[in-house]
């Protein structure tokens, strides 16, 4: 049979080419792919909005067609016009983000602070100004960083309530708000009811019958859902019903209240985007939206800021507080608080009254309102108060570690008040969070209901908001004196009676060297960034630290339970649960711990109660497991026994924290500098890393042990091998990189604007160094960020790459090689030019000495100025293309793609000749 050849398809449409419509081969792709009209891919293109082939991924190119009369080159005229389009366009977009700038970084945060200031003036004189003090161009810059602050405040109180309402609409309001007097009965009512119990009004079961007990039960105590039943919500007869009868049952207020549905605001959510809101579209709205934030910001300070700090004030004058708060420089903010307090107090009053009065909707009105404030001054304690206190107490339990006194922490209170309470408030909230982060590395280890009296911050279910909503004051109140006591007493085990211990047995050791000298070679400044921003977080990056310390708790919890006869009661047991299931399964009188009690003993023993307490506040948390253990004899002395051993490990471990860094960093940098007077932040960083070291070497030697002689002496050479390309890398990249690095910054910026030209500069290599690396760091990261060129491409392969899989040629052919060879270009030219060229022309020392202090400045200005014009001529080139394109082009044909030659083809295959 003869075979018909099949003739080029495109691959969209499937039809063959035309003189009219050819085809083209654009891309890689071969096969029955391989062909495709210039139409159809231009539609393609239009629609999934990409310049490449998805399969091959070749870009697609197309070859511009200009009207035969274009001329070779555009006219002057043709230019000019372009050029003033141009800049017309420019002008006007100028003019209008100019505009947007002014709004909303001038008028908006402008208008908050002078609108703040008058308010909280205290003279109504202040009120009939205002208009004046709009205008007034006293303190601008200040008065509007002030203001942005104001507005910031505001509009994240603003999405805080917007938060809290879908937290208590989503989670549900506490019960005491949802509790309602007994309404009158009426259809909608018995509607409610039909529909929340499953089944008909004639099913209803008589008054004073209790209801069927089908699985499961609703109480009668228990809330109703905030949110209507959808059926009832849709249905309009219902709706009229509840309508007409809301006078007989004011409770129909409150579910519509929580039934709203923002349908509306929803649509206008789906129509503003943010180009829009803040003006970049182009469009004037935005002034609509200008005119609502100001309205917005004015509220908030009025209903947020005026009446509780007014409150606050009128009660600490009432009450003769007000020298006490006077004294604390915080006045305004501790006046705020107390305003809020008393205005929640006022608050939870009205409620009461408006429920005995039985006015449903401004009972809650004033319960949500009261939620709102309790909220507010829960978060204000939980994340301000708490931490603050904490810091504090830190500060002053080690105090004899530093050698000072409460006189000098008094001092440096009443110099700069606000920069103390944020480091002892940021001291805080680091102690705070590396306390849980051990909680919850203690809860991998230990068995699950051990820690029954900590919240699982792992917990899915775990909601502080809804706890801080739905649980009374009093709770809080208990928790808050708890974790004061629970924290604070751990500072006292862990730090001052370490420091105590130490000062007794150690009387040179203490204190530690901290001051900074301003007349050292070495910036202390400088080497403290290098440390906390280099150094430590390489350390604290690790990720063997965490299982190191994960493995000593669990080598001491399994050594104390074995020596307590606790092994089950904290790490838990297969055979124990077993064993314990058969007892509860025999009708045991006396149950393990963990099984309910079964006999008819009205009084359970405490290992029972003791569960049932567990179970209840884990219950409290969310669903999180509890495994039965074994009770021991004596278990309470056994447990006592248990909480004096860890405080025995806990002072131990921290005596070695505080005294082995420091000890061994000492003794090796006085090999290195000779002082004894070193700061202690380089002492204990030096120490912990060589500590580190040692820890991670003889882990690594522990792991190696089974494998045998052979393997060791192997896997020593690999990494041997692997420790001498590190440093070679290490020497270069963060060693000889950032030195010239810093000396290239030093003599371009610092140099010239600090050191004048009657005196020499000085250069300290070392302090260079330490800014180099702080420089070369911030350039990498910016590198990252930015588009796509070799530098950024070369950087990713080294980091992808690893130590372990590190490519010591890679590195040095390209990325030290090229650095190194651009930093001594810049760094020796000039210096040759100034020195060697300079002189031989014969100029005077005056200028001689000029040049050599300001050429690298003055080189940079070139460098800079090169770069201008040269994206100056890319954009008139640009604007070239575009005026000429605008008037002469007319077409564009598809470009064909050479596998041969490597070149691109305008011919059609489908198509002789194509003019």
């Amino acid at each position: 049979m003869d075979t018909v050849e099949e003739a080029d398809i495109c691959r969209v449409c499937r039809s063959e080419g035309t003189p009219e419509k050819p085809l083209y081969h654009p891309c890689v792709c071969t096969g029955s792919i391989k062909f495709i009209h210039q139409e159809c891919l231009v539609q393609w293109l239009k629609h999934s909005r990409k310049e490449y082939c998805e399969l091959c991924k070749h870009r697609f190119a197309f070859t511009p067609i200009y009207s035969p009369d274009m001329p070779s080159r555009l006219p002057i005229q043709d230019i000019c016009a372009g050029l003033l389009t141009s800049v017309g366009t420019a002008i006007r977009y100028w003019f209008h983000y100019t505009l947007v700038a002014f709004a909303w970084l001038g008028v908006v945060p402008l208008t908050a602070c002078r609108i703040y200031k008058c308010l909280f003036t205290g003279s109504v004189s202040s009120l009939l100004t205002l208009p004046l003090d709009m205008l007034s161009t006293d303190n601008l810059l200040a008065d509007c960083l002030q203001g942005c602050f104001v507005v910031t405040c505001t509009l994240c109180a603003f999405i805080s309530l917007v938060w809290l309402r879908e937290q208590i609409v989503h989670g549900g309001a506490p019960q005491w708000l949802e509790q309602q007097q007994p309404p009158a009965p009426n259809v909608a009512g018995q509607a409610n009811e039909a529909q929340a119990a499953g089944q008909g009004a004639a099913d209803e079961p008589p008054a004073g019958q209790p209801a069927p007990a089908d699985p499961p039960a609703q109480n009668e105590a228990e809330p109703e859902p905030p949110d209507a039943p959808p059926d009832q919500a849709d249905d309009p007869a219902l709706e009229e019903e509840g309508a007409a009868a809301e006078d007989a049952d004011p409770n129909n207020g409150a579910q519509d209240d929580m039934n709203w549905n923002a349908l509306e605001w929803d649509r206008a959510a789906e129509e503003l985007t943010w180009e829009r809101m803040l003006g970049l579209d182009g469009s004037l709205v935005f002034l609509e939206h200008v005119f609502w934030v100001v309205s917005l910001n004015t509220l908030f300070i009025l209903v947020f800021a005026f009446c509780p700090y007014h409150i606050g004030h009128f009660s600490v004058v009432g009450l003769g507080f007000e020298e006490y708060v006077q004294a604390s420089h915080f006045e305004g903010l501790i006046t705020t608080i107390v305003g809020y307090i008393l205005l929640a107090m006022t608050l939870i009053l009205c409620h009461g009254l408006a429920a005995l009065v039985r006015f449903q909707r401004s009972r809650r009105l004033l319960g949500v309102c009261y939620i709102v404030v309790k909220v507010s001054l829960l978060v204000v304690v939980e994340i301000g108060v708490f931490p603050l206190i904490c810091g504090w107490w830190l500060d002053i339990c080690s105090l004899e570690m530093f050698d000072a006194s409460l006189k000098d922490r008094e001092l440096s209170f009443k110099s700069a008040p606000g920069t103390t309470m944020f480091l002892h408030w940021l001291v805080g909230m680091v102690y705070v969070f590396y306390f849980a982060s051990f909680i919850l590395l203690l809860r991998e280890v230990l068995r699950p209901g051990v820690l029954w009296f900590l919240r699982n911050l792992n917990d899915p279910d775990f909601n502080p908001v809804q706890e801080m909503i739905h649980l009374p004051i009093y709770r809080h109140l208990r928790r808050f004196i708890l974790s004061v006591v629970v924290f604070g007493s751990i500072v006292l085990l862990m730090l001052w009676l370490p420091i105590r211990l130490i000062k007794v047995m150690l009387p040179t050791f203490l204190p530690y060297n901290v001051m900074l000298y301003s007349d050292a070679p070495v910036s202390e400044l400088s080497l403290e960034l290098l440390l906390l921003q280099v150094v430590l977080p390489a350390l604290l990056e690790q990720g063997h630290t965490r299982q190191w310390l994960k493995g000593l708790v669990r080598a001491w919890t399994v050594s104390a339970g074995y020596l307590l006869d606790l092994h089950s009661y904290l790490l838990g047991e297969q055979e124990d649960n077993e064993a314990n299931q058969a007892a509860n399964n025999n009708n045991n009188n006396n149950p393990p711990q963990g099984h309910h009690n079964n006999n008819n003993n009205p009084a359970p023993p405490v290992g029972e109660g003791l569960h049932a307490a567990h179970q209840a506040i884990l219950q409290q948390g969310g669903p999180v497991g509890f495994q039965p253990y074994h009770r021991p004899l004596r278990f309470p002395f056994r447990i006592v026994l248990l909480i004096i051993f860890m405080c025995i490990t806990l002072l131990l471990a921290s005596l070695l924290c505080l005294t082995l860094p420091v000890f061994t960093g000492r003794w090796l940098m006085s090999f290195w500098t000779g002082s004894s007077k070193i700061h202690e932040l380089y002492t204990a960083a030096c120490g912990l890393y060589v500590c580190w070291l040692s820890v991670r070497g003889v882990t690594v030697l522990l792991a190696w042990m089974p494998q045998g002689r052979i393997v060791i002496m192997r896997k020593v050479q690999e990494w041997s091998l692997m420790i001498l390309k590190t440093l070679v890398v290490a020497l270069l990249v963060a060693g000889v990189i950032p030195l010239l690095l810093g000396l290239l910054f030093e003599l371009v910026i610092v140099a010239p604007l600090r050191v004048p030209l009657d005196q020499t500069p000085l250069f300290y290599p070392w302090q260079d160094w330490a800014l180099g690396v702080l420089h070369a760091k911030i350039i990498a990261a910016i590198t990252l960020m930015g588009p796509q060129w070799w530098l950024k491409a070369v950087i990713e392969q080294v980091y992808a790459n690893g130590i372990r899989n590190i490519d010591l040629q890679f590195i040095i052919r390209r990325l030290a090689a090229p650095v190194i060879s651009v930093l001594l270009l810049s760094l020796c030219v000039p210096y040759v030019i100034a020195a060697g060229v300079v002189p031989a022309a014969g100029v005077t020392p005056e200028m001689e000495i000029l040049m050599q202090r300001r050429i690298y400045p003055f080189l940079l200005m070139v460098v800079s100025l090169i770069g201008i014009l040269s994206f100056q001529i890319r954009q008139f080139k640009r604007l070239y293309e575009h005026i000429k394109n605008d008037k002469y082009l007319v077409g564009q044909r598809l470009v064909n793609y050479e596998r041969k030659s490597g070149r691109s083809s305008s011919i059609p295959t489908s198509s002789p000749i194509v003019e």
